[in-house]
This record gives structure tokens, C-alpha cells and sequence, in this order.
């Protein structure tokens, strides 16, 4: 399989963010993480890119995913064929929130 160009607009402390990386990770992709909180031209860029404002969200392939979870990056990746065997466990949740303690964090980075 070709490795796919990723684009990954994720926040630094989130379940959910926690969980897209741990997809990459799970199949060994490279991808361009954009970290929407320590930089906001990059929040910017992902809402002019996906037409809303809530993230997780990742570009494979120009292909924009908008609002989503590790789950969901992993299904829409089988089903397109850009990833394969789906056995190997992550280390997290791929479908989590955020804890108090990350929206905590967050607020502080702001």
C-alpha cells in the first residue's frame, strides 16, 4: 500500500487527538501534526479548511475528515483501503474525551 499524505489538526492535551495519533502510530503512517492550540494560524487554517470549528480534524490525501475520532480515521482508512490488518492494539482509547485536566491545560496555553 502507498503511504498516504496526512495532515493532522489536533489539539496538545485531548482524548481525542490522543486517540488519531495513536491510529498513525498503530500503522507506522507519517503525518504533519498542526497543533491548533499552541498555534492559532493553524486552528485558522483547519476552519477555512473544513468549513466548522471542531477538531479533531485530518487531511489524507485532500481528503478533509472534519470533527473526528481515532475510531473514525481508522474506519475511513480500512474502508478506503489506505491501511490493512486492524488487529494490532493502540495504547489508548481511540474514541475518548477530553479529561477536565486537558480542557484545564488548555485554557492555560490561551
Amino acid at each position: 500500500m502507498n503511504k498516504p499524505e496526512i495532515t493532522a489538526y489536533l489539539k496538545t492535551h485531548c482524548g481525542w487527538s490522543r486517540g488519531v495519533r495513536a491510529v498513525f502510530e498503530k500503522y507506522d503512517l507519517s503525518y504533519t501534526e498542526k497543533d491548533i492550540i499552541q498555534n492559532p494560524n493553524y486552528r485558522f487554517e483547519m476552519e477555512q479548511l473544513s468549513g466548522q470549528p471542531l477538531s479533531p480534524c485530518v487531511l489524507i490525501d485532500g481528503k478533509m475528515l472534519a470533527d473526528i475520532s481515532g475510531e473514525e480515521v481508522e474506519a475511513y482508512m480500512l474502508q478506503n483501503s489506505i491501511v490493512g490488518d486492524a488487529s494490532k492494539p493502540t495504547n489508548v482509547p481511540l474514541n475518548a474525551p477530553c479529561s477536565d485536566e486537558e480542557h484545564a491545560a488548555m485554557v492555560q496555553v490561551r
